[in-house]
């Protein structure tokens, strides 16, 4: 699967993350409403996907295990999984990257052992990632919206310059602390 694109915004009270609907193979679009945006732990966590499909759902099933093992704990959770993605030889053929936030922390997990917190609370992941960023960043600094609207309206201006992102978006988004 290519042609994610995943953001994930904190601002005012609330953390939203949303995701674009289009699946690619190679140069054709084969599902134009897949939903890549996942609610965990009892609606407390939020979790993203871009990459392969079928390695984005392993990693996301791994993660929700961490999340149970280490008491919901999402910054140990997502360290014991990047270690673990890194070591075993099977997960590290995995191509994917998770996009994970509860009410404290946004954190981007990779293959490469990477668990990092964005110091401005937006994150970008996938094809359209860093337009979707700017796009957030801009409204941000110039608007007055909640977080999910401007997660809505950031993923709509990378929809519109990004061909592997489209505007089937959903959005979820949960009470956090500023």
């Amino acid at each position: 699967m290519h042609g994610t694109t995943i953001l994930t915004v904190r601002h005012k009270g609330a953390v939203a993350m949303g995701g674009d609907g289009q699946v690619t193979v190679a140069n054709s679009i084969i599902k134009g409403d897949a939903v890549k945006i996942r609610r965990l732990l009892d609606d407390r966590v939020l979790a993203g996907f871009a990459g392969a499909t079928a390695d984005a759902f392993a990693l996301l099933e791994r993660f929700e295990a961490k999340l149970k093992d280490h008491r919901s704990n999402i910054v140990r959770a997502a360290i014991e999984l990047a270690k673990e993605w890194r070591t075993d030889r099977v997960l590290r053929r995995l191509e994917a990257m998770l996009a994970v936030a509860d009410a404290k922390y946004t954190l981007l997990v990779t293959g490469n052992g990477d668990v990092v917190q964005p110091t401005d609370g937006v994150l970008g992941l996938g094809s359209g990632g860093n337009y979707a960023v700017a796009a957030a960043r801009a409204l941000l600094a110039h608007s007055n919206l909640g977080a999910a609207q401007i997660v809505r309206q950031a993923l709509e201006i990378a929809a519109g310059i990004d061909v592997y992102t489209n505007n089937n978006i959903v959005v979820e988004e949960i009470p956090c602390e500023n």
